[in-house]
């Protein structure tokens, strides 16, 4: 890869990888706050219902000024960033099962669960959001 294409691939893994991190960061912290208190009251499907809007939210708010400050514009180059976003993000997640000594298997089944379910749809959203988000037309 060369001249433009390397700063394009640049722009976009730069913006990706920083939407990942906040949003992730986000996650982290709130989800900590659902594990401890929110699902023990309320049960694993409604905390992640809870938990949700307030995450695509962050996403929401997150995106469009990232995008800007990567210079990533074009709707095709967002849609990259954000499933690189999406990519990181599914890694950090097994990742950090792995660390709490939950096997690969085991989590790729909980997302199979309702819960699992859900906040993977809203994981699917997070990947989507910005390209849905003050994208222009393909150029």
């Amino acid at each position: 890869m060369a001249g433009p294409e390397r700063s394009v691939a640049s722009k976009i893994a730069r913006a990706g990888a920083a939407y990942f991190a906040i949003v992730f960061l986000a996650g982290f912290l709130l989800g900590t706050l659902r594990t401890l208190w929110l699902t023990p009251t309320i049960g694993p499907l409604l905390a992640v219902a809870a938990e949700l809007p307030v995450m695509l939210a962050i996403a929401f708010m997150a995106s469009a000024p990232i995008m800007r400050r990567f210079g990533v514009e074009v709707r095709s180059d967002r849609l990259a960033a954000g499933l690189l976003a999406f990519l990181l993000l599914m890694m950090a997640e097994f990742l950090l099962a792995a660390t709490f000594g939950v096997e690969p298997a085991t989590y790729a089944a909980s997302l199979l669960t309702a819960p699992g379910a859900l906040g993977l749809a809203g994981q699917v959203l997070f990947a989507l959001i910005p390209v849905l988000r003050n994208s222009r037309p393909a150029q």
